[in-house]
């Protein structure tokens, strides 16, 4: 039951409905800055420039099941397969940090979810990040994902997801996932 046709929708509706995250805003400026740029819909014939896409993926379920105790916290990301990963030039994770109460430290752990191994493991690390934090609203975290999302594109079998894990002093979990309260 999708729709025929994608709804128009200006870009203050926009900015109003989409969370307040760095890379969305700069994607809506960048728009806002080329439309302004062609005024006349036509292009010059000297701009013959390479073509590039930025592609914004949400979280998902995961289509696979695996058997895990302890429901791993997150995020499963399904890739178009007209993405090929030679072509990748960047990636990132934004992740985002709920607000603290009182300066604190906040370690970040990025995992892998990988099937389960002989002696139990079942991620493996991609980034680990220590950052302060001052009171104040949430703050959002840029990680660099480039040779995780190339992997997952050569391999696909092997894209199971990631973990988020964002801990304070007082094992406070600050990762926020999915939308919605708390």
């Amino acid at each position: 039951t999708g729709l025929e046709q994608a709804p128009t929708i200006s870009r203050d509706v926009i900015k109003q409905l989409l969370p307040k995250a760095p890379p969305l805003q700069e994607l809506i400026d960048q728009y806002d800055v080329q439309r302004d740029d062609s005024s006349d819909g036509s292009l010059e014939d000297d701009d013959y420039h390479a073509t590039t896409e930025t592609i914004i993926t949400m979280p998902t379920e995961s289509d696979f099941l695996v058997q895990m105790e302890g429901k791993p916290k997150c995020c499963f990301f399904k890739f178009s397969s007209k993405i090929q990963y030679n072509k990748v030039v960047k990636a990132q994770l934004w992740i985002y940090l709920r607000q603290v109460q009182k300066p604190t430290t906040v370690f970040v752990q990025i995992l892998r979810l990988i099937k389960p191994m002989k002696d139990g493991t079942r991620y493996t690390g991609i980034r680990s990040l220590k950052l302060d934090m001052n009171p104040g609203t949430g703050i959002w975290q840029s990680i660099d994902v480039k040779t995780v999302l190339q992997n997952w594109l050569k391999q696909p079998e092997s894209n199971l997801g990631i973990e988020i894990k964002a801990f304070d002093e007082n094992g406070r979990d600050l990762a926020v996932t999915f939308p919605g309260p708390g």
